[in-house]
């Protein structure tokens, strides 16, 4: 779980900048809650992908197995946010990342979050250690 220590903008190791959408508001005008997830899930799908995991190849991928955000403050069209995520804990077979939302221009989070991934076979779905070049890429990111 992220406590309040992890709402900077320096606590984070990797960010990833996407702009909001008209449609992600809902009729509050505020991002909608299932868009928060979505944007996180981009966020660590994009950082896997730069640490070369290959989503539709590799025989060992993750699989999420956790996610939780704390709402800290509204967000909206037309905001252009950096989400940030830092790696807490790299096991044998699964990764803990802490996440946080930033609007540009802003250090304090609008909203945090954790995810934690279990590696598996893709075939038989069994756990599995993370792959070696994954790990070495998250331990630089701890």
């Amino acid at each position: 779980m992220i406590n309040n220590e992890w709402l900077k903008r320096d606590d984070y190791r990797y960010f990833y900048t996407i702009p909001t959408r008209w449609n992600d508001n809902d009729q509050f005008g505020h991002l909608n809650n299932v868009i928060y997830y979505r944007l996180f899930e981009a966020l660590i799908v994009q950082y896997l992908t730069d640490a070369g995991l290959d989503w539709m190849q590799d025989p060992v991928i993750p699989y999420a197995a956790e996610s939780q955000c704390r709402f800290l403050r509204a967000v909206s069209f037309p905001d252009v946010l950096d989400l940030g995520v830092r790696v807490m804990k790299v096991g044998r077979t699964s990764v803990i990342y802490a996440m946080a939302m930033f609007r540009q221009g802003e250090d304090e989070a609008a909203a945090t979050g954790h995810w934690v991934h279990v590696y598996v076979d893709r075939q038989t779905q069994q756990p599995m250690p993370v792959p070696e070049p994954i790990r070495e890429a998250m331990l630089r990111d701890c």
